[in-house]
């Protein structure tokens, strides 16, 4: 998303020609600073202080703190009680999806998930591309006492998350290279892909399979098996995805879950598209 907010001539932000003392010339630059203040959190999986928010955007601490606060009480933020970082919501997903029949993606994804859920005993997952990352946008707990869950809005890297290969296997040729040219393949674990040439690698099998892995590749005990939503030009849109110990998803089931999310996805992109 680039909203070209930042100018060196005027403090980090660019400020809109409006009539002295209107209404309008108090606004927009409130506008500006919360854009910014979103669109450099989006950046930052691991999240902001708001000291760090103010810093790098040259906010005074008030104006920091009343942004901030707006953000989080209308839901676009979170922050962590523990490291008192700010971090971006799943809403502006959810805004930005495209609602025909007046049905959003998860209220089409919801059903086939369940049925995922109670096929596997696995935490599904609904994920959406946001940047370089993939966001988690609906999840169903896992039915085991022991289960993989996380917070909904956390974030993963593309390259290293099932579903996020997914998604990045199913992307236009080039909107597939400008994230590829992007991404930064760190190493997470001793499995993760950290060159370009064993990525597309893996995305042309996830293309031939339909589905796509994760074996430890994020985190070493943790398996994962995607399948992409496509919609009606064969386009990701979406992920849905199971994660669980490998002990539960061991490579020897790879093809077999795979089956399933394929279904699952092209029963939510029927539902999502129809």
């Amino acid at each position: 998303m680039e909203l070209a907010l930042r100018h060196p001539s005027t403090n980090g932000f660019r400020r809109t020609r409006a009539a002295k003392g209107s209404e309008t010339e108090l606004q927009v630059p409130a506008l500006e600073r919360g854009l910014a203040v979103l669109e450099l959190v989006s950046r930052q999986p691991e999240g902001l202080t708001l000291t760090e928010i103010n810093d790098t955007l040259k906010l005074s601490s008030a104006s920091g703190f009343r942004i901030a606060n707006a953000l989080e009480e209308l839901g676009y933020v979170q922050r962590d009680a523990a490291t008192k970082r700010f971090r971006l919501t799943h809403k502006l997903l959810l805004l930005g999806q495209p609602r025909p029949a007046g049905r959003s993606l998860v209220a089409a994804a919801l059903e086939p998930m369940r049925r995922v859920l109670h096929a596997t005993g696995e935490t599904t997952q609904l994920c959406c591309l946001a940047g370089e990352a993939c966001v988690i946008i609906e999840q169903l707990p896992s039915l085991y006492p022991f289960k993989y869950f996380v917070d909904l809005g956390s974030r993963a890297p593309l390259h290293c998350a099932a579903p996020g290969k997914a998604m990045l296997a199913f992307q236009p040729a080039s909107d597939l290279a400008r994230l590829l040219d992007q991404m930064r393949l760190e190493k997470h674990t001793e499995n993760t892909l950290t060159s370009r040439k064993a990525l597309l690698a893996d995305l042309d099998r996830t293309r031939t399979s339909g589905y796509a892995v994760d074996h430890g590749e994020h985190f070493e005990a943790i398996h994962c098996v995607a399948a992409p939503v496509l919609d009606r030009h064969a386009n990701a849109v979406a992920a849905i995805t199971i994660a669980g110990p490998k002990e539960r998803i061991p490579k020897e089931r790879f093809a077999e879950l795979g089956k399933v999310m394929i279904e699952a996805a092209r029963e939510t992109a029927r539902e999502f598209t129809n």
